[in-house]
């Protein structure tokens, strides 16, 4: 199956077998094109996907030796993300469905970022890695013996532009249980790089100067932390932050001079006030739904805090953490190894698919 990722400002494609191994990927990225801007340009995102899209599908399907007329399906996400984006990978999909009479599949970017955390278990060793020999002689039970065992379970998602949680009956049928009121974690993470004059991407240096920094210096609220709702709320924090940084009423960031170690000692403090919401929010959803698993994926699941406190709550809780490979976090095709899900159920995508960009409560 050839699989494809545009939501956002990766262009991505990945050959992938029924048990989930890779056999060609290619992710071209457009950090250098928003660097300037200080965040993802929705327009140079979608002018950028229009022409990495053919290149980046050709370099998967030569890596993996397959010719694109004998794929099994074409799988892509149609939700949610930006649109323009989501538009470039949609059409190219059902372009090369037509060119090639291939079955397409729709899959959602959200429930594919989930599905990522099953490549992280030690049990799928086998197929974390690109592979060689014949697709034909793979096993094709490696992901479902993984689904039998991990679900039901409840599922975070936390990135740039989602922080949900979801109650798994399976990979594909998710009931919403939360989300964010306001900004995600990882918009916080990137605004606070910008009063900060941090370097784009503003979350990973915010991450990196957290690592320096004192999280106990600077006492920010933990935002809806005693809420027993599974929402989450982190605009106010991110003011807090503006407050630490300027003081109230002033709006001039360039005339503030901060010393290097109260940079770090914000961003540490900063961090901590997101985990902790995050960590504690998500192991009372396990609690309440006596879940003995907990999947974690997004892009902000690659931020070192948030996975070491997760894992001493999973230690002291007794539930299972599975949190989505480093590699897998940010957004790619490899996860997309989910549409082989939808190809056991025979759920198939008509050519007039459209896409739906903006986040609904149930996907």
């Amino acid at each position: 199956m050839l699989a494809i990722e545009s939501t956002c400002d990766e262009t991505a494609a990945a050959v992938l077998s029924p048990s989930g191994q890779i056999f060609g990927q290619c992710i071209a990225t457009q950090e250098a094109l928003h660097e300037r801007f200080g965040g993802v340009v929705p327009e140079i995102a979608a002018r950028a996907h229009l022409e990495r899209i053919i290149p980046v599908v050709h370099s998967a399907l030569d890596q993996a030796g397959v010719p694109g007329n004998s794929l099994t399906a074409i799988a892509v996400a149609d939700r949610p993300g930006l649109a323009g984006s989501l538009l470039v990978g949609v059409t190219a999909a059902k372009s090369l469905a037509i060119a090639w009479n291939t079955p397409l599949v729709a899959i959602n970017h959200l429930h594919a970022h989930l599905f990522a955390c099953l490549m992280g278990s030690t049990e799928a060793d086998d197929f974390r890695q690109p592979c060689g020999g014949s697709i034909d002689d793979l096993p094709d039970s490696t992901i479902d013996r993984l689904v039998e065992k991990f679900y039901p379970t409840v599922g975070l998602i936390v990135s740039g532009g989602h922080t949900s949680l979801y109650h798994c009956r399976t990979p594909l049928d998710l009931d919403y249980l939360g989300g964010t009121i306001d900004d995600a974690a990882g918009e916080a993470f990137d605004k606070v790089a910008a009063m900060l004059g941090l370097d784009f991407p503003g979350g990973v240096e915010v991450a990196r100067l957290a690592q320096r920094g004192n999280p106990d210096a600077f006492q920010f609220p933990r935002s809806m932390i005693r809420d027993q709702k599974d929402n989450f709320s982190f605009s106010g924090l991110k003011t807090a932050v503006r407050y630490a940084i300027t003081g109230p009423g002033r709006q001039d960031f360039s005339s503030i001079h901060l010393s290097e170690q109260t940079k770090a000692d914000l961003c540490a403090s900063f961090e901590a006030a997101v985990v902790d919401v995050l960590v504690e929010k998500s192991r009372r959803a396990v609690r309440r739904l006596d879940a003995g698993h907990l999947l974690v994926g997004g892009g902000v699941a690659a931020n070192r805090r948030l996975r070491e406190q997760f894992s001493r709550a999973a230690e002291s809780d007794g539930f299972q953490l599975h949190i989505a490979p480093q590699q897998l976090c940010t957004d790619n095709a490899v996860m997309g190894a989910i549409a082989w899900q939808k190809i056991d159920r025979g759920e198939f995508a008509d050519l007039d698919l459209d896409i739906t960009p903006g986040l609904q409560r149930g996907f």
